[in-house]
């Protein structure tokens, strides 16, 4: 999930449709201006639905060399600066994009639009029809679906860290208010940066009145399991790979973004349990779900992130068969080998999984891979090492924290060593 969303500059004012041109014929003025426009906005599209920097700007240097242009791409979470060189002419953009959660679908549907122009099957113009299409397309599911999916994204955290039935629910509440605030949100607010705040605040003071006035629960429980779809774990795993593979700009700025974002819902939650500090009575035992109910929820949990990132139901089966996999992989492996082995094994088996999907089917690996991740990201335990700093447990809040980095660059490290092993042949 993702905060608000902003109109940004239209780059196809006075190009596209002054031209006709086709990529083998770049040569002329109206195609080179055609060409230059169509690079611009297909690099948007990919950065405004949260394609990663390095296979951003991998993907539009070749779709660039294909027509004919040397081009350079740089590109951060809130800007992209493309230097285009076509002939004696070189033209440098630089555009402001409010970067967002991966958005499956439109990421499918604009890669298999720039795969047809890398082949010659579409021209230049009907490409850039196209990605404008995907562009104001709206939503694979409507909120309804959507706000279920997130519930139930919710009851599923709820029950792996092992909630009664009574938090489960309770997680499962606070999910659809929070994404009923995001909506809100996104049609009525001028200000992003409240979303986090006010989030972490109605899902803390929610969690103390139900057990208050309702059920005894664990409240903080209820309000991390509740928070799971705004946690920035897959941000900050992203972060790291792009660290990783060198893009430091991108991967510094996405991390700073995580961890400004943790701060920020841990500010309203923090607000919320001093405010109604007198609610809080967690009962000494409160009855856990058993075994089999966690699994039943790791069963269902590919298919409420899949909707949650807008994947399409033909997309399913895969999702489900790689994620099934991570699962398997890591609750294996734990066990024995304790859990930064268990990561980067499961990560391993996402990757190589993903990438195999990639290279059968001709699709982009992160259709698969991105819902399958979600799952083994450590953003609930930066949660948890803040709280712990909040309560002054400075030692316990350090570990976890620890902890958080070593589990994402576990996850980090089994995902470029699935590249290495299994290279996809789709660069997204």
């Amino acid at each position: 999930m993702s905060g608000l969303r902003f109109p940004t500059p239209n780059p196809w004012q006075n190009s596209l449709s002054q031209s006709d041109a086709v990529p083998s014929e770049p040569s002329t003025p109206t195609g080179k201006s055609a060409i230059n426009a169509f690079l611009i906005h297909a690099a948007m599209i990919l950065h405004r639905y949260g394609t990663p920097s390095h296979r951003l700007e991998r993907v539009m240097t070749q779709v660039a060399s294909s027509l004919g242009v040397e081009a350079v791409f740089l590109y951060t979470p809130t800007a992209l600066v493309i230097s285009i060189t076509n002939g004696a002419n070189e033209e440098t953009v630089v555009r402001r994009v409010d970067s967002r959660e991966m958005h499956v679908d439109k990421l499918f549907q604009a890669d298999d639009v720039l795969g047809k122009l890398e082949r010659g099957e579409i021209t230049i113009k009907i490409a850039a029809s196209r990605l404008r299409e995907i562009d104001h397309s709206e939503p694979t599911y409507r909120f309804i679906p959507f706000a279920i999916a997130c519930a139930t994204g919710c009851g599923v955290l709820a029950t792996l860290f092992q909630g009664s039935l009574a938090e489960v629910l309770a997680a499962m509440v606070i999910g659809l208010v929070i994404a009923v605030i995001e909506r809100t949100a996104e049609r009525f607010s001028g200000e992003p940066s409240l979303l986090h705040p006010i989030s972490g605040f109605v899902a803390a003071i929610l969690s103390l009145a139900i057990a208050r006035f309702v059920v005894p629960i664990d409240d903080r429980l209820v309000t991390l399991a509740g928070l799971v779809v705004l946690l920035p774990g897959l941000r900050l795993t992203v972060a790291l790979t792009e660290l990783a593979v060198g893009h430091l700009s991108a991967g510094v700025a996405r991390l700073a973004g995580a961890i400004v974002m943790l701060f920020t819902l841990l500010l309203g939650a923090a607000i919320a349990w001093r405010f109604a500090l007198p609610w809080r009575d967690i009962p000494e035992k409160i009855a856990v779900t058993g075994t089999y109910w966690q699994w039943i929820a790791l069963l269902i949990a590919p298919m409420a992130f899949a909707i949650i990132f807008q994947a399409r139901m033909a997309q399913w089966p895969a999702i489900f068969s790689v994620s099934m996999l991570g699962i398997l992989v890591l609750r294996s492996v734990d066990p024995h080998y304790g859990s930064e082995v268990a990561s980067f094994s499961a990560a391993l088996a996402v990757g190589c999984g993903s990438n195999l999907y990639a290279r059968f089917r001709g699709r982009p690996a992160l259709i698969v891979q991105t819902p399958a991740m979600i799952i083994l990201v450590p953003g609930s335990f930066g949660y948890r090492s803040l709280i712990a700093m909040l309560d002054h447990e400075t030692i316990a809040g350090i570990e976890i924290g620890f902890h958080t980095v070593m589990i994402a660059m576990c996850l980090v490290g089994g995902l470029l060593m699935s590249n290495a092993l299994v290279p996809p042949n789709r660069i997204l």
